[in-house]
């Protein structure tokens, strides 16, 4: 095809996406990643961001990235298995690989690598993947890229897990692999659940923690803590990139045995270069600041509890779910769209989300609460969603 040809059919396509509401444009941020921001030179409230607990701009956590800049470097320029291993990444694997009770973890530049590179290297058509519908777009595309038996069951449907494992019986090994927190629903996974049936046959149990390690738990130790499992999940993946820091930066723990092999077969880990040096101090010290940030979980959970009254006291349909995520369903994209620009307007900056992030005609704004949030800005995005669902005919 030639490319004039090609650019013509990506534009009409991009203009059917702006016609449905379905097109994603991206906002400019002029300010740190903070509670409040600047958009068009004006100071929003930021409901947007995976900065659970407030350390994304935290300034120990930005002199440690400084220092690691300092004392480590800009970048390796190398994978790991060349040159690309300095004394920092094995601290903070270690680091990591204890904080989850773990024997060993290993540093990928982002857990969509993490995810990415962990079922090819483990299964093969012998073996089974059991994996939740509503799991997030990594897992998918890594278990696509496997050569194992694909189970999906309906989204935390126990029933449905049941039977795929049944079907999967004669497979050499079974990995139920799920999303402990879905980040569209802000629902928690079934987590005791899962474990009793993979118990009952004979399956590994993994976990994508990343919208949960650092805030959920009574120690941050992510949802199979807050869930009373964390000892029976075999593989837990998850990120530097939302409560730990906000920068970037993914991981994979699990047993020595699973992540030496990973560190020999994985192929975002081979053939990508390690995770910058500033990057793993600033994740080390926000490792450290979760171990002592109880009184930010709490804060945390209050906000939450507060803004949720206050959406679905203004008559608003809020998923329900014990996180800090709340989606206020919407259904139409082109509706979803209007809002978050009407908010924007009022103060409040909150994204419309729409297929294919989420399913059709189950658009909605996903409100993202953090710890750094004061009570007089839960209250004015309280204030300002009623305003726009009234004057759009929302909410009466």
């Amino acid at each position: 095809m030639p490319a004039d040809a090609l650019n013509a059919f990506l534009r009409t396509q991009l203009d059917d996406l702006k016609a449905k509401g379905l097109y994603k444009a991206e906002r400019r941020i002029e300010t740190p990643q903070n509670a409040t921001i600047a958009v068009n030179g004006r100071e929003v409230v930021n409901f947007c961001a995976n900065n659970y607990l407030g350390l994304a701009n935290h300034p120990e956590v930005v002199a440690a990235a400084r220092d690691g800049l300092t004392e480590w470097g800009y970048g390796l320029s190398s994978v790991r298995f060349i040159c690309g291993t300095q004394g920092v990444h094995k601290q903070l694997e270690t680091r990591i690989a204890r904080f989850f009770g773990k024997a060993d973890s290993i540093l990928y530049i982002a857990c969509f690598d993490a995810n990415g590179g962990l079922f090819e290297p483990l299964l093969t058509d012998r073996d089974a993947v059991l994996s939740d519908e509503l799991n997030h777009a990594s897992v998918i595309d890594g278990v696509r890229l496997c050569k194992a038996q694909r189970f999906r069951y309906k989204h935390n449907d126990m029933a449905d897990l049941r039977a795929q494992l049944a079907a999967a019986k004669d497979c050499r090994f079974k990995l139920i692999f799920t999303d402990s927190v879905f980040s569209m629903d802000g629902d928690l996974a079934r987590l005791p659940d899962i474990c009793r049936l993979a118990d009952e046959y004979g399956a590994a149990v993994g976990i994508d923690d990343c919208h949960a390690t650092g805030h959920l738990g009574p120690t941050g130790r992510g949802a199979a803590e807050e869930l009373g499992v964390l000892d029976r999940i075999d593989i837990i993946t998850g990120t530097l990139g939302k409560t730990l820091g906000g920068g970037a930066g993914g991981f994979t723990a699990a047993s020595a045995e699973v992540v030496d092999w990973l560190r020999n077969r994985s192929r975002p880990y081979l053939f990508s270069n390690s995770v910058p040096p500033t990057l793993v101090a600033a994740g080390m010290k926000a490792l450290e600041l979760v171990d002592t940030a109880g009184e930010s979980r709490t804060r945390l959970r209050a906000n939450t509890a507060k803004l949720r009254a206050g959406l679905e006291g203004a008559g608003f349909t809020v998923k329900p779910g014990p996180t800090p995520i709340l989606p206020v369903m919407l259904g139409d994209a082109g509706l979803a769209s209007k809002m978050a620009a009407e908010l924007l307007t009022r103060g409040i900056y909150a994204i419309g989300f729409s297929y294919p992030v989420v399913p059709q005609g189950q658009a909605r704004i996903r409100v993202q609460v953090s710890a750094a949030h004061t009570d007089a800005q839960l209250d004015h995005a309280v204030a300002a969603f009623a305003e726009v669902g009234k004057a759009l005919g929302i909410i009466q």
